[in-house]
């Protein structure tokens, strides 16, 4: 199997009838999923996602794929393929149109839709075409085929790329549920017709690859909800991602069973819930979804509330509830279940949720103590099934973390990808597919891109880092005048902390040492503002560290006189 080497440089020109393959995002994370593939000087991209911030990134609310590398070829840009609907597929569009509005969107119609109201937000009308399962579009070199795939969406599609230089198929995110809610199965056949042609390389969901069988169907999910509404006395909350349509479907299901109205929580969720509505994706009886505005009206054993936040996300409304930050109150007898997964490196965010939730007397049902979540992404048993239909003749594993790529890896080979043949990148690794034979060629810069409030890529790491220290250890600030001839302190030093857990009495002691350096700084005839700074900022920092073991931010502000 080969891997990426941190000593990679970037990619020689692509040979004349080579295909290129760039991973921009997705490959050692679940999340921003972005490829480019190029070939005869034209690109094509397949999904451009964006990732969720961590704990360790304070302040953020967006990551983004780095387009530097295609920054200044974006008129070779045929188009974007976007295989469902989801925001780690679809969520950095706007920001990649906005240095271009008119590259053209492909995809189904419920993505389009999603992506088209995403779009108007930003005041961005885009160029969109509408494809089906068992279409073929010609975008420039690449001639494109898409497959119908099952996954926690409707119309998720796989795509085949076919150029000169052999053909490419990413699956995009998928299962092989068996008992689809909408009866649209994953198919199986035409993947098997491809085979039969000739996958040169596939490009695979990874996520659930160390899951061994198969992921169960969604339909199971129903008795559990119904179970769960029967004995719910109060109030019903439920926290799902936004785009889950047949999540929603289920709780729309067991609400009208039970005799209860549902009321939709938060933008993105009303947004999205009236476009699957609109377009048929979902079936909601007369009746049944009220406003929020008008459940005070109701008595709280007839009230589902559908709302976002599932994965502590901590704007989203769950954790304001939690929190006690919401016009929605937590009462005692309430049941809140937590419709979805836990993403990778969420988990302490989502049991802080849990735990505040339970404080104020909730009921939370959740994937630990029930089963109301079955994935959207295929096990290891689905893939070994999938490997042997498909029988590609390379293999890149996708779409997870560098675990998931690795379990994905050895199952291609156990099933016969030879492993000089099997490619396990990450992101930013330029693979090229020559001759029949993927192989590792080089690296492009493909680091995170941060969006905070209206700023895009100005946070940097070095201010995570800061803004990491000010959080943990504080600030503390020093203001000293000193004489701008002798350098002589002429006042202060004068001292301030916040955050540092240290009062600004116990300071005494280090005001001594900061007038004591200075002065033999003087005496050596060291008057610069910018050298007393980091005298100052040495003697401070030495001495928090020798008495209280913190190493707070310290801002040193010098002014001559």
């Amino acid at each position: 199997m080969s891997h990426p080497h941190p000593e990679l440089g970037p990619p020689p020109k692509l040979p004349k009838g080579g295909l290129r393959v760039t991973p921009l995002g997705g490959l050692g994370e679940i999340g921003r999923n972005m490829t480019v593939f190029e070939f005869d000087g034209r690109l094509l991209i397949v999904d451009c996602g964006v990732l969720f911030p961590e704990e360790e990134q304070p302040g953020i609310d967006l990551i983004l794929p780095d387009f530097t590398s295609i920054r200044d070829r974006l008129d070779d840009i045929e188009g974007i393929v976007l295989t469902h609907g989801h925001e780690d597929h679809i969520g950095a569009v706007p920001y990649l149109l906005r240095e271009k509005p008119d590259i053209p969107l492909i995809g189904s119609k419920l993505t389009l839709a999603l992506i088209e109201a995403k779009l108007q937000e930003h005041r961005i009308r885009p160029y969109t075409l509408e494809v089906k399962e068992g279409e073929r579009e010609a975008l420039g070199p690449f001639d494109c085929e898409f497959i119908a795939v099952n996954h926690s969406i409707p119309d998720a599609l796989a795509v085949a790329i076919r150029t000169p230089a052999g053909m490419v198929v990413a699956t995009g995110d998928f299962k092989m549920d068996q008992l689809p809610l909408d009866r649209r199965l994953t198919d199986l056949h035409a993947f098997a017709r491809l085979s039969e042609e000739g996958i040169d390389l596939l490009l695979s969901d990874s996520t659930n690859a160390e899951v061994p069988g198969f992921v169960p169907p969604e339909r199971e999910i129903s008795n559990v909800l119904r179970n769960v509404f029967a004995n719910a006395h109060n109030r019903i909350i439920v926290a799902s991602f936004a785009s889950h349509v047949h999540r929603i479907q289920q709780i729309l299901d067991a609400a009208h069973e039970y005799g209860r109205r549902v009321a939709f929580v938060g933008r993105s969720m009303v947004r999205n819930m009236g476009i699957a509505r609109d377009l048929g994706y979902l079936r909601v009886p007369a009746g049944l979804v009220v406003d929020v505005k008008t459940l005070d009206d109701l008595p709280a054993h007839e009230v589902v509330l559908v709302c976002t936040g599932s994965q502590g996300e901590p704007m989203a409304a769950l954790s304001r509830m939690a929190n006690r930050d919401h016009q929605i109150r937590i009462v005692p007898g309430d049941t809140v279940i937590l419709a979805s997964s836990l993403i990778p490196g969420n988990e302490n965010a989502v049991y802080r949720v849990i735990n505040g939730l339970t404080r104020w007397g909730a009921n939370v049902v959740h994937k630990g103590n029930a089963k109301v979540h079955v994935s959207g992404h295929a096990s290891a048993g689905e893939l070994l099934y999938f490997y042997n239909i498909c029988k590609p003749r390379n293999l890149m594993p996708v779409h997870g973390e560098w675990r998931h790529l690795r379990a994905n890896a050895e199952l291609g080979a156990m099933t016969g990808v030879p492993k000089d043949r099997i490619v396990i990148a990450e992101d930013g690794v330029v693979v090229d597919l020559i001759d029949g034979k993927a192989r590792i060629s080089g690296k492009v810069q493909a680091g995170y891109v941060y969006v905070d409030g209206l700023s895009v890529g100005d946070v940097t790491e070095v201010h995570l880092k800061d803004r990491k220290i000010l959080g943990e250890e504080g600030i503390i600030s020093v203001y000293v005048v000193v004489d701008s001839t002798t350098g002589k302190v002429v006042s202060g030093p004068n001292i301030q902390a916040r955050g540092s857990g240290i009062e600004d009495s116990a300071f005494a002691p280090v005001v001594t040492k900061i007038e004591e350096a200075i002065a033999r700084a003087a005496s050596d005839g060291v008057a610069e503002p910018h050298q007393i700074q980091q005298l100052i900022r040495r003697t401070m920092g030495k001495w928090v560290s020798d008495s209280y073991r913190r190493r707070p931010m310290i801002l040193p502000v010098v002014v001559e006189v």
